[in-house]
């Protein structure tokens, strides 16, 4: 079943995105086509127990399993060994992606504490990056069952080939960006 910010996308917004980047076919204009989410545990070098917890956690929020990931090199300063469990992550696509999107976008970020809009910066390949430091922003994590508040990285991958495309499309996700 197709979520309601993806029906929005194809019926309305990607036919107002051609009209206004001026492109000439339906194909060229932008489309969001992952959604990353990322979370480093640096508590997991001493607890690996806390890994756990933390992978249950980004799972609620994801909608989808959450696999670790593990450290490629040994640091010593960091008492890090070579393939210890570091993080978690998950890659959203289809339904899932859009339906993350939507509640980021209306219920996620508009809970966070100080909040007066995002930076409209891109990392100049059409992805937008987001730090979120606190993860109870999202009405899926309980409060008692965790520990300490962590913070959440959340990329968006777009096949805009320029920023201000992907700038355009997120946007018109109703995506909270700063004024200028």
């Amino acid at each position: 079943m197709e979520s309601r910010l993806e029906v929005l996308y194809k019926k309305e917004i990607r036919k107002k995105l051609k009209k206004d980047l001026g492109l000439g076919n339906i194909m060229q204009v932008p489309k969001v086509t992952k959604i990353v989410l990322n979370m480093g545990v640096k508590d997991a070098i001493a607890d690996s127990k806390v890994l756990n917890l933390v992978k249950e956690v980004v799972t609620r929020i994801s909608g989808q399993a959450a696999v670790k990931t593990y450290a490629k090199k040994s640091i010593a300063g960091f008492k890090l060994r070579e393939g210890m469990a570091i993080g978690v992550m998950v890659t959203l696509r289809g339904h899932k992606m859009y339906d993350f999107l939507d509640r980021l976008v209306n219920i996620a970020v508009p809970r966070i504490k100080d909040f007066h809009g995002l930076k409209p910066k891109l990392d100049g390949d059409g992805n937008y990056n987001l730090g979120i430091k606190d993860w109870m922003v999202f009405p899926e994590v309980d409060y008692d069952s965790v520990d300490k508040s962590r913070g959440l990285n959340v990329t968006i991958h777009t096949s805009a080939r320029e920023d201000d495309h992907a700038i355009a499309l997120l946007k018109s996700f109703n995506m909270p960006f700063k004024q200028n």
